[in-house]
């Protein structure tokens, strides 16, 4: 299916469109109904996916360690409000700058991982996670 960075950079591309499209969309409703609708929209394209691809396993779901399920009831509680506090800042702010600011959560992906996951970031590393802080500064002038 390709390299990770393919896959990363195409999830950038959405992610962009996702910012603009929800500016658009979230400009005469309420930010919390929006991220509602964006949500019924995920949940429908992913049954698709799994039903089109035959990866759809009850069997599978009903053997999900507790821990495994834990942890995913965690993310999902993150995507969640980060979703809501996405659009409510889409709702109020440009998507120029909020966009940027919201992908300080790179910034906290490496900080995290290193703090909780044992990862290990060498000096170039460092420096690009203190550029991308710098440009999101940079992006709020």
């Amino acid at each position: 299916m390709g390299s990770w960075q393919l896959w990363a950079v195409l999830s950038a591309i959405f992610a962009a469109l996702t910012a603009i499209f929800a500016k658009i969309g979230v400009s005469e409703i309420n930010s919390n109904l929006a991220t509602f609708i964006r949500t019924l929209v995920v949940v429908v394209i992913l049954i698709g996916i799994l039903l089109c691809t035959k990866q759809f396993n009850l069997n599978e779901i009903l053997h999900i360690k507790s821990k495994t399920f834990l942890f995913l009831i965690l993310s999902g509680i993150g995507t969640g409000a980060s979703w809501i506090c996405y659009f409510y800042a889409l709702k109020i702010g440009e998507a120029a700058k909020v966009a940027p600011v919201d992908k300080l959560s790179v910034v906290f992906v490496a900080i995290f991982g290193v703090l909780f996951l044992g990862e290990t970031l060498n000096i170039i590393n460092w420096i690009g996670i203190i550029f991308i802080v710098l440009g999101v500064i940079l992006t709020l002038f």
